[in-house]
C-alpha cells in the first residue's frame, strides 16, 4: 500500500537548488534524469520499498526518533512518516554537515 506523500517547503526549495546546480553543471538532461531520480526515491519511501534508515541511530541520538532517511545519489531524502502519509522533509547533500543540519531540521518543526 502506498501512502500520500508531500514535500515541505524546505524540501520543495531544496529541490528547485539541486536541479538548478545540476543544470548549470551538467546540462539540463541530467538535471531532469537526477530530479526524476529523486522524486522516483520518494515514491519508493511512500510505498515502503525504499532502504531507510533512522537518522537518530546512525547519525546522533538526540535526533527526533521518527526522522529517517534514504540515499539517493548523492543526496539523502529526510522524511517522516506514519501509517497514512510520508512527509519529505528535506534533501541534504552528502557533504552537508548532517548532525548540523537535522538539528536545525528538528527545532524547526518540520
Amino acid at each position: 500500500m502506498t501512502r500520500r506523500w508531500h514535500l515541505t517547503k524546505q524540501a520543495e526549495a531544496s529541490l528547485f537548488e539541486i536541479a538548478l546546480w545540476t543544470f548549470e553543471t551538467f546540462g539540463p538532461r541530467q538535471a531532469a534524469a537526477y530530479e526524476e531520480d529523486l522524486i522516483a526515491r520518494c515514491r519508493e519511501i511512500a510505498s515502503g520499498t525504499a532502504m531507510t534508515q533512522g537518522c537518530r541511530q546512525l547519525i546522533d541520538p538526540d535526533l527526533a526518533e521518527d526522522l529517517r532517511f534514504a540515499r539517493s545519489g548523492q543526496h539523502f531524502v529526510v522524511f517522516i512518516a506514519d501509517a497514512a502519509q510520508v512527509i519529505i522533509v528535506d534533501f541534504l547533500h552528502s557533504r552537508a554537515d548532517l548532525p548540523g543540519k537535522l538539528a536545525a531540521l528538528a527545532s524547526r518543526g518540520n
